[in-house]
């Protein structure tokens, strides 16, 4: 069964005390889009409404892109938040994704790497086998290659890639994880599906880590 999905995209007002404390501060942000998907207590509020974002601060207005699993409720939004720019029901594309078919991509993403930890233990072959070690942020050809790696593992096989860096907002009184300093690196260019059915469903979970701060929103347009 194909996943479901809604994009929304909101131009913020930056005069706004909330979404200036927002761009100031992941966590403040991710609070504020949570008020887009009331719902029943959960053990896993975000991933259970598929709430993934990605942050444009490129222009003269910041803008956001917000999926989610269901339509969201964006009276749950301060009033004079932002405006409404567009909500797409992103079903009927998901359903429309074809093998072979070449697309532009953007995802804005924290590669990591897990460094070995401590000894715990040997494999049936015999080698030690080690803890999972402090993850360690990746930078230019080690980011591109974990990407690549991702990208094949979620059904799209790339062209090409272009990385750009892009700040990870975090209050200095927001704590954060022991070991890793967020690093946002948004990746573009063109692919061509290998694979519908895991891309769909990779698109609607998301890709890596770090998907409640901004990351892991995986945009496709037609080549």
């Amino acid at each position: 069964m194909t996943p479901t999905a809604t994009l929304t995209c909101i131009r913020l007002n930056p005069d706004h005390h909330a979404v200036r404390r927002g761009l100031a501060d992941r966590v403040q942000l991710h609070k504020t889009l949570m008020r887009l998907t009331p719902g029943t207590p959960s053990p896993h509020p975000r991933r259970d409404a598929g709430l993934l974002f990605r942050l444009d601060t490129d222009h003269d207005h910041p803008t956001l892109l917000v999926q989610t699993t269901q339509p969201p409720d964006l009276a749950g939004l301060p009033a004079r938040y932002g405006t409404l720019l567009a909500a797409r029901d992103l079903t009927p594309v998901l359903h429309t994704l074809t093998a072979g078919q070449h697309v532009r991509y953007r995802i804005t993403a924290v590669p990591v790497r897990h460094l070995p930890g401590t000894p715990c233990g040997r494999r049936p072959d015999g080698r030690i086998r080690h803890s999972r070690g402090t993850p360690t942020a990746l930078h230019g050809h080690d980011a591109a290659q974990w990407w690549q790696r991702r990208a094949n593992q979620s059904g799209l096989a790339l062209t090409d890639i272009s990385l750009t860096p892009r700040t990870f907002e975090r209050s200095p009184h927001t704590p954060h994880q022991p070991g890793l300093h967020h690093q946002l690196i948004q990746f573009d260019g063109h692919a061509h599906i290998t694979d519908p059915r895991l891309l769909a469903q990779s698109i609607c979970r998301g890709i890596g880590r770090a998907q409640s701060y901004g990351a892991g929103l995986l945009s496709l347009a037609p080549a």
